[in-house]
């Protein structure tokens, strides 16, 4: 029985040792090619080199969150007056002593109230509005043209440029109501990233600090634009119809999304925008270039992003001029992260990055030098 017993103890040693090894192979194995950027990140203006967020490990299994029971902010509407005298939609969910301000754009389908403030009946806390108020930020969110609860203009489309302005009109609106706490930082979701960015390059003036979220683009596009706008096109808008399963494809990892949201979401998305709203003269998007951001920027994007591949992020950040600038991937995320289990991690991001420590830059006396 005692040899039976050694033999036993040595196969268990000998199996320990297997495992042992493979965990170190897999641990030390890199990701695909496809995965990663093809050069090192390079900052430009000899800043440090800018590197991705440290992933955490895979969880075993998703972990679900608490049901949503506070209300940090009140939701209320405004009226904003566009310069050309159109009318905007502007939520806000203002706390009662905020110390930052933000302004949210929103993507290519959907308005703001689906996008930023998504609220789960019986499910978890995904309001990304609430959560920036429970943290003394005023969380503005915009409609623009033809979604929500603004209308169309006359044209029946919207166009980068047209969008830009809106966004600038607002960005000064919202400072002045909030005279005494300083620019408001402004944040664009996938497609609304490129609009936040054409803004900042208008009026950065106007900005505290631009958030580029599930950046779309492939930023070595910079400065391709044509010389000569096309002509005005004759065609009518096609307003088709959207979708509830249009509204489920932005969740590619039904692993880590509870499926109380995306139900919450498709239902309220297609209930803020029936009809999808039409885009014209995008070639208005070709004077993107990030060596013109001259304002702190945050680079942030689920790690499973379709949208946002990793290499893509590396350029952006490695060309945006500002030195105050973060890259941050979001593990166990997709194009709506924010959304998903990886919602607590974004909000520590994205406020860690509001309120930052600045950097005071002091010339040494002549007696240190």
């Amino acid at each position: 029985m005692l040899a039976a017993m050694a033999r036993s103890a040595g196969r268990w040693a000998v199996l320990s040792l297997a495992l042992l090894s493979l965990s170190v192979a897999c641990r030390m194995a890199p990701e695909s090619e496809d995965d990663q950027p093809s050069a090192p990140v390079q900052a430009v203006h000899a800043a440090p080199e800018v590197k991705p967020a440290q992933e955490a490990e895979p969880l075993a299994a998703p972990v679900p969150d608490e049901p949503a029971t506070e209300v940090a902010a009140e939701l209320v509407e405004h009226r904003v007056t566009a310069d050309d005298g159109h009318t905007l939609a502007v939520w806000a969910k203002v706390p009662q002593a905020p110390t930052r301000i933000i302004l949210l754009i929103h993507g290519r389908t959907w308005s703001s109230l689906p996008d930023f403030d998504l609220q789960v009946p019986g499910g978890p806390k995904r309001s990304l509005m609430d959560a920036l108020a429970r943290h003394n930020i005023a969380a503005y969110a915009i409609d623009l043209r033809g979604y929500g609860k603004t209308a169309r203009d006359e044209t029946g489309f919207l166009t980068p440029d047209r969008a830009a302005a809106d966004v600038v009109q607002t960005m000064q609106w919202i400072a002045k109501r909030h005279p005494d706490i300083g620019k408001p930082a402004l944040f664009g979701w996938s497609l609304g990233s490129l609009v936040a960015q054409l803004a900042a390059q208008n009026q950065p003036e106007l900005v505290g600090e631009l958030v580029l979220y599930g950046y779309p683009r492939d930023p070595r596009k910079a400065g391709r634009t044509n010389p000569k706008a096309p002509k005005p096109s004759t065609r009518s808008p096609a307003r088709r119809p959207t979708t509830k399963a249009a509204a489920a494809e932005d969740f590619r990892l039904p692993k880590y999304v509870h499926r109380q949201t995306v139900e919450a979401f498709s239902e309220a998305a297609v209930a803020a925008d029936p009809v999808r709203m039409d885009w014209r003269a995008m070639y208005q998007f070709g004077v993107l270039d990030p060596a013109k951001v001259t304002v702190p920027t945050l680079v942030i994007h689920g790690r499973h992003d379709p949208y946002a591949p990793p290499v893509n992020q590396a350029r952006l950040i490695r060309m945006i001029a500002n030195e105050d600038r973060r890259w941050v991937v979001v593990p166990h995320g997709d194009h709506a992260a924010h959304l998903e289990q990886a919602h607590d991690y974004f909000v520590d991001a994205l406020v860690g990055f509001l309120t930052r420590s600045p950097v005071t830059v002091v010339e040494p006396s002549s007696t240190h030098r």
